[in-house]
């Protein structure tokens, strides 16, 4: 039996709880996973490549046959240059499923001896995704549970202005109930 090689691609913007739970899982179906950075000039991410490879590489260190890269251009010809056999992809619903099939149908048309396996990560990140998370975050919201919590801390310090707000709204909205019910008090 033939070396079996799988690339997971994706944006990972941040890296989420699911993510990571495909990484791990992953890694004990592959001999060797690729994690690959998708660079996408098209885009504005949240956290620059450098940042994404750094959080990614310090999330997986425990895992040694997980390899960490950033790519661009075509997923099937960065592939083929590293040899992958498999393209790995999570699915989380029915919509992800319509999407990650016909790409998964391209992917073959352009590569056919490229596999693609789909895989669901943990019912408890079913729902989790980075854009979610980037759009609970950017308004000072909680995603602890949704990230590890090193990336709780990275979107804390990339956020710290909406966090803030967030804590100032919560702390005046507390000493708001707090003064009626302290009205409530004296007029019983």
């Amino acid at each position: 039996m033939s070396k079996v090689s799988a690339l997971y691609p994706g944006s990972f913007d941040p890296p989420t709880n699911g993510h990571l739970d495909l990484i791990e899982r992953g890694a004990k179906i592959f001999e060797e996973l690729v994690v690959g950075i998708l660079r996408n000039t098209e885009k504005s991410p949240m956290f620059s490549l450098a940042e994404r490879l750094e959080m990614l590489k310090t999330l997986t260190a425990h895992l040694k046959n997980v390899r960490i890269e950033a790519f661009h251009g075509l997923m099937v010809e960065y592939a083929k240059s590293i040899d992958a056999t498999c393209v790995l992809r999570g699915i989380r619903a029915v919509s992800d499923y319509e999407y990650e099939l016909q790409m998964a149908l391209m992917n073959r048309k352009l590569e056919p001896t490229l596999e693609t396996v789909f895989m669901m990560p943990a019912d408890k990140y079913s729902y989790v995704s980075s854009r979610l998370v980037r759009e609970v975050a950017q308004v000072g919201g909680p995603v602890k549970g949704l990230v590890p919590e090193f990336v709780e801390q990275k979107l804390r310090e990339k956020l710290e202005p909406a966090y803030k707000f967030h804590d100032e709204m919560q702390e005046e909205t507390a000493r708001a109930a707090g003064g009626k019910e302290k009205k409530r008090k004296k007029k019983a």
